[in-house]
């Protein structure tokens, strides 16, 4: 492990938790510190952690915003980290920013989150990767975005939120299918009983991961292999994981369980979240999971309190991600495309309705404008966290081949004491939340 893999963690949480006691509830007080030079209603400091292809798309995003300065970026790969601070300078150099003082690189995250001026981070590691940067960024007192899924366990999940709302931060999950107006159309009809009583909802997403089983490769210098572990168990050395350099593709980590949960919580935490959404279970969850058994019941199903069952896999018929079926009609939404039955409900007056949803035109911006109000974003921490909490149940039903009672009020399962033991595993130390 790298020296800046040493550093001390109880060091760091020590540092991490004066900052947050000193942090006002209403607004972060380094965005005025003289430490940074920044004055009343200048631009939030932002850092990055993880610049692979998605960070490099935050990045590309949030760069534009004239309410933000990116003063940090942070990644385990020696040419991702370097290529991207370079990205930055030279987007500044070229609007001639005469506040912009630079971007630091790190490898670790923690020297990152040690900084006072630096007001939020975008988090965009793998899976494995997002709870304890999240929970010691609330400690530090950053605001949040990080990518969906939310989290590797349904246990991370709730520590997430507990952090979050400990530590009185703003926070967005990358869920961004709720700032795309097709979404926010089809789930206004459904709250608004436009469709009747929703009988079955149907979410198009992939299918569970499975254990890594990769052959070693030889590593090269200039990534330190044991931090992209994390928490994760050891193992030798794969390209599919962690691509060296600056790759332009997805790497396959999603589709192996000590790093993700593959299809189900990738897609499922854009599509589970709308069904979510139009179920208006944002606080809640299903009551049971019925894995396939082969002959009845051939998709995987979750059944909540209401009589809804929301379905692992796309409608026969409808080439939609998310299809809600009511008494009355069926509502189609998919990214930029919104079609319902009867075809009329297309021509309501949405903003006359009389049950609103948050409406976002811009995932990004909510984040930003949310950090100067203090309000929740679109998709704050507990929304994405009971998200994710549904792919892991359909996980976790598919693994152990078996249906499952769930109290999503108390978040553990009925009558079941070894499906209980399944909400976590056993993270490597020192990266326990």
């Amino acid at each position: 492990m790298s020296q800046s893999s040493n550093l001390s963690r109880r060091s760091f949480l020590r540092t991490a938790t004066a900052t947050a006691l000193a942090t006002p509830l209403l607004l972060p007080g380094r965005i005025w510190s003289a430490e940074s030079g920044a004055q009343p209603n200048s631009r939030v400091a932002m850092g990055f952690i993880g610049v692979g292809t998605q960070g490099r798309h935050l990045l590309n995003s949030f760069l534009p915003h004239g309410n933000i300065q990116v003063v940090a970026v942070c990644d385990v790969d020696t040419t991702r980290r370097e290529h991207h601070k370079q990205k930055v300078e030279e987007f500044y150099a070229a609007k001639q920013d005469k506040t912009f003082k630079g971007c630091a690189a790190y490898t670790d995250f923690r020297e990152l989150l040690e900084r006072k001026d630096i007001d939020a981070v975008v988090i965009a590691t793998p899976d494995h990767w997002h709870a304890y940067p999240v929970v010691a960024a609330a400690n530090a007192g950053k605001d949040i975005y990080c990518e969906k899924p939310l989290s590797l366990t349904i246990h991370e999940a709730r520590a997430m939120v507990n952090a979050v709302r400990k530590n009185e931060r703003v926070f967005q999950t990358g869920s961004m299918q709720r700032s795309d107006g097709a979404f926010w159309k089809g789930c206004t009809l459904v709250r608004n009983g436009k469709i009747g009583r929703i009988k079955e909802v149907y979410a198009n997403v992939g299918g569970p991961s499975k254990w890594c089983d990769l052959p070693e490769e030889p590593m090269e210098p200039g990534l330190d292999w044991d931090l992209w572990l994390g928490p994760a168990p050891q193992r030798p050395y794969n390209s599919v994981l962690s691509p060296r350099g600056v790759h332009t593709h997805f790497p396959n980590w999603r589709g192996y369980r000590e790093y993700s949960g593959g299809g189900m919580t990738d897609w499922g935490a854009h599509h589970f979240d709308i069904a979510q959404w139009g179920l208006g279970m944002d606080e809640s969850g299903p009551v049971e999971i019925t894995p396939p058994d082969g002959k009845d019941i051939k998709q995987l199903r979750y059944t909540y309190a209401n009589g809804s069952v929301l379905i692992h896999g796309g409608l026969k018929g409808y080439n939609f991600g998310v299809v809600f079926v009511g008494t009355d009609g069926k509502v189609c939404v998919d990214r930029g495309r919104f079609k319902a039955e009867p075809e009329s409900l297309e021509k309501e007056n949405f903003d006359a309705l009389p049950v609103q949803l948050y409406k976002s035109n811009n995932h990004y911006k909510d984040f930003v404008d949310c950090i100067r109000t203090r309000k929740r974003p679109i998709c704050d921490v507990e929304v994405g966290a009971r998200s994710v909490t549904v792919c892991h149940l359909g996980n976790l039903a598919y693994w152990n081949t078996r249906a499952l009672k769930w109290d999503p009020r108390t978040e553990q399962f009925i009558g079941d004491s070894e499906a209980n033991t399944w909400r976590d595993y056993e993270e490597r130390d020192p990266w326990k939340v």
